[in-house]
């Protein structure tokens, strides 16, 4: 199993998932050529990739997905709200839909995709099993619901959102909409929110944590580091490892 954030933040976020099965990107808000270059500095070549999954249809999450399909001749996985909302966005392209709620089976991997709180069509999160364990995937989401959590249990990595600290977020330059917007049930979680639904999905199986989403506004890398390091040394814990999201390189490689 090998995950690797290749971007995480407001300007593009994907994640590069391979299993003993299948190589996937977790949604391209990268330009096609950008994705393909932070694949390969990591040693992965493109063309060895299987497919595409999409969480929802905003901009930073989907800006590369149309270019890559086509290029790389693979299939584009969504759910069907979605295709409808943005298939015209992301433009000629091999669909594979899903719907939120019904799990699914692809390339050796069982797909669970469930839906999450954000201001999009049909958000969802993705609990991915294979061979060699579980890997949960939730950002974009306003808050962790009990079915977040209950999605969430029992992996062996996991992706979740730390987008802002709330003191920044409070003195920071946005308007007042946005920043109500961002704190509300459809926006983003908070780095303390964050490490609240880690606290809920620690096991001692789990090796690995990407904290994603970071906002370059009202966030430090270092805020979402030590909520969710200083949460583990509560708990008197020395794993999982943490990696923290970057907007303009990779933010490390995590294989177990």
């Amino acid at each position: 199993m090998r995950l690797s954030l290749l971007a995480s933040g407001s300007k593009g976020n994907s994640l590069f998932l391979e299993t003993d099965a299948c190589r996937l990107l977790i949604d391209a808000g990268l330009s096609g050529r950008e994705t393909m270059t932070r694949l390969a500095s990591i040693g992965v070549d493109a063309d060895t990739l299987d497919g595409i999954m999409v969480t929802h249809e905003h901009g930073d999450h989907i800006r590369g997905v149309g270019a890559l399909a086509r290029r790389l001749k693979i299939p584009v996985l969504c759910s069907s709200l979605l295709l409808q909302a943005a298939g015209h966005t992301i433009g000629k392209a091999e669909f594979i839909e899903f719907e939120a709620g019904s799990p699914f089976a692809f390339k050796g991997v069982s797909v669970d995709p469930f839906p999450i709180t954000h201001d999009a069509c049909d958000p969802v999160g993705f609990r991915i099993e294979s061979g060699e364990g579980c890997i949960g995937f939730a950002t974009d989401l306003g808050i962790a619901t009990r079915l977040t959590q209950e999605k969430l249990k029992g992996c062996r990595a996991l992706v979740l959102e730390f987008n802002h600290d709330e003191q920044m977020l409070q003195d920071g330059p946005y308007p007042w909409h946005l920043k109500q917007r961002i704190r509300s049930r459809h926006g983003h979680l908070s780095n303390s929110e964050g490490a609240n639904l880690l606290e809920e999905l620690l096991h001692p199986e789990l090796q690995g944590v990407f904290l994603s989403h970071l906002s370059e506004v009202n966030n430090d890398p270092a805020l979402a580091f030590a909520a969710a390091d200083g949460l583990l040394k509560r708990q008197n814990l020395c794993g999982p490892d943490l990696f923290v999201g970057c907007q303009h390189k990779v933010c490390g490689v995590f294989s177990a």
